[in-house]
């Protein structure tokens, strides 16, 4: 306790609610309470008529307060709502307005009483006994600027949660969201898996992790880039239908739509393909957007945005409907498409070696950031796609899409690869294309997957959805630190 009062000693604000917090125990009140029986959410007090004469028993965070000789008024707010409080000495009694006169915003305090509504038509709660539930110690932002530094708001989000409401609502939606995408699959039989999130070997996705190391077996372990390759262990398996969401790891930049760790959904369904999974990510995207806005016309970014009937382009027609070059040409040499990535200004970093590396490059740097309303871009290169099965008319390309809304990746998915002799082939390239310098390319065969395909994988349709950019879309969020509790943040000097 001591070295606990030395820090705080210059803060002379912290220091006088100590005072409070000693003459509260001198009078006999706990400054930090006990249970409380809470038996009514200020939301649900709301929605009441004052005529009803019933008696509430609500508690929350006192977020205003202005006393006047024997009476007071105020707000308390819990995770519902906010309400209008009015405190009176002759019925609290004296003893019980003592302790009134105690508070301060910032409190956590228990009400009981009946609904009135004032001369200017507040609703406002007439308590009867009022309970001090915690002391503030540390005072809140002051109310007329309320807590706009985003350091501060994405450093503390508790502080934000308490001061801004648009905060705590944001937040309830994201579990919404992440509720509804497990009652949409649930119902329609997928069952919600557990994989691990050490892997022995780097996989399932191209991207840089983050590595520790396991003292007693002594190996070096990678948390999760995707939990794809366990999952597609379990449709070997025979479960059909599975699920995870929960968090990926990539030690990668941070940006408004990059987090290093972040959540995501990632799906299999035996007998499906890749168009089942268009079908299936724009059910839940237009499901979740109407139960959380009450349409699948949102504004996102300035935006309006139609979250339905979403549109279906190759990629290669993209690319020539964008800057006119056509790739359906299959003579086309990779020293002639590196001429034509020269002309349209399109790099092609020393590590791409194929025409189909060159396709995504002008898929990438070209036609992105022209997509807005919601488009399923399909048939990427077989180079760049390495656990995706082959597409039947034209095996350069996959059958495989990525759904873009106002040029950002929402959802990756594809008909599973499950010819054991070409996904190891394709194991074989990324780790050559990683001896070349691309450090998201793979640098390891995984072995035990090729063998668990040689047991025989059905034809399987595989989707995964990041949640976190999922959400800011249907909130309306500008950066992923907004919809995120606690995001990483540089380390203050």
């Amino acid at each position: 306790m001591e070295k606990y009062f030395d820090r705080i000693a210059d803060d002379s604000l912290v220091m006088e609610k100590w005072k409070k917090v000693e003459e509260l125990k001198e009078m006999g009140i706990k400054p930090f309470g006990e249970r409380f029986d809470k038996k009514n959410m200020i939301g649900d007090i709301l929605k009441h008529n004052p005529e009803e004469e019933m008696t509430f028993k609500t508690a929350g965070r006192l977020m205003s307060l202005r006393r006047k000789g024997k009476t007071a008024f105020g707000h308390i707010e819990d995770i519902t709502g906010r309400v209008q409080v009015y405190l009176r000495q002759d019925e609290l009694g004296e003893e019980n307005y003592a302790m009134v006169k105690k508070l301060g915003v910032g409190d956590i305090v228990g009400i009981e009483g009946k609904l009135f509504v004032t001369s200017t038509g507040e609703l406002t709660l007439r308590a009867e006994q009022v309970t001090l539930l915690c002391k503030n110690i540390r005072s809140l932002p002051e109310k007329f600027h309320g807590l706009t530094d985003l350091e501060t708001r994405y450093r503390k989000r508790y502080l934000d949660l308490i001061m801004n409401r648009e905060v705590k609502d944001t937040f309830i939606k994201r579990t919404k969201i992440i509720s509804g995408i497990r009652r949409i699959l649930d119902s329609k039989g997928f069952l919600e898996v557990e994989t691990p999130l050490m892997h022995p070997i780097l996989g399932g996705a191209a991207a840089k992790p983050f590595i520790t190391h396991h003292n007693t077996l002594d190996i070096d372990l990678y948390l999760r880039i995707a939990p794809e390759l366990y999952l597609k262990r379990l449709i070997v398996g025979g479960m059909e239908k599975v699920y995870e969401l929960g968090r990926n790891f990539r030690n990668e930049g941070m940006s408004t739509r990059h987090n290093p760790e972040f959540t995501m959904i990632e799906l299999y369904q035996s007998y499906a393909d890749y168009k089942d999974m268009m079908d299936l990510a724009e059910e839940i995207i237009s499901t979740l957007a109407k139960e959380i806005n009450g349409s699948s016309t949102i504004t996102y970014n300035g935006k309006e945005l139609v979250l339905e009937n979403f549109r279906r382009v190759h990629m290669v027609d993209l690319i020539k409907e964008v800057t006119g070059v056509d790739f359906w040409d299959k003579n086309i040499t990779f020293e002639q498409a590196k001429e034509l990535a020269k002309q349209h200004h399109v790099e092609v970093p020393e590590h791409m070696n194929t025409v189909g590396h060159i396709i995504n490059q002008f898929f990438e740097e070209k036609c992105e950031e022209t997509i807005v309303q919601p488009t399923f871009v399909f048939g990427h290169p077989v180079e760049i796609s390495p656990l995706s099965k082959r597409n039947e008319e034209d095996p350069r390309f996959t059958d495989r899409f990525e759904l873009f809304i106002d040029a950002r990746e929402y959802a990756n998915a594809f008909s599973e690869l499950q010819d054991p002799a070409d996904q190891r082939g394709r194991f074989e390239d990324q780790v050559e294309e990683a001896a070349r310098g691309n450090d998201e390319a793979t640098p390891v065969i995984d072995d035990d997957f090729v063998e668990a395909l040689e047991y025989g994988l059905p034809p399987t349709g595989g989707m995964g959805i990041g949640i976190d950019r999922l959400i800011m879309l249907l909130t309306n969020s500008e950066s992923i630190r907004d919809v995120l509790y606690f995001p990483q943040m540089k380390p203050r000097d």
